[in-house]
């Protein structure tokens, strides 16, 4: 097994919000409602990059790639509140952050949710 001991916490925290990716999801809403509409759904526009951020840490957590995916796809409302400007970063990508961590399987008596921090 790769990465920390089962047992040991890990850090898994928020990047920079990503402006530029917000800023492009946007124009595509506003340019094509029906298809930003079915990005934003799918959650693949936000997963692939903090997938590059989070993934070493969750992969020897427990939680593959599309569980990950899983994961964000079922928080696209709050995702879709901060692409319109409704929710800031630290809202929607920390309540994202906080279902990521809730989601991980229990790893023995320091797992689960306590072994991300």
């Amino acid at each position: 097994m790769t990465g920390a001991p089962l047992g040991l916490p890990l850090t898994l925290s928020l990047p920079e919000e990503p402006v530029e990716l917000r800023r492009r999801t946007r124009a595509l809403i506003e340019q094509d409602p029906e298809r930003g509409a079915a990005v934003v759904d799918v959650g693949a526009f936000l997963a692939d990059p903090l997938w590059g951020v989070w993934g070493p840490a969750l992969e020897p957590a427990g939680m593959d790639r599309d569980r990950f995916g899983e994961v964000v796809a079922g928080y696209r409302r709050e995702l879709w509140l901060w692409v319109m400007g409704e929710r800031t970063w630290a809202q929607a990508g920390g309540g994202l952050l906080g279902r990521v961590r809730r989601r991980l399987p229990a790893q023995g008596p320091a797992g689960g949710a306590g072994a991300i921090r």
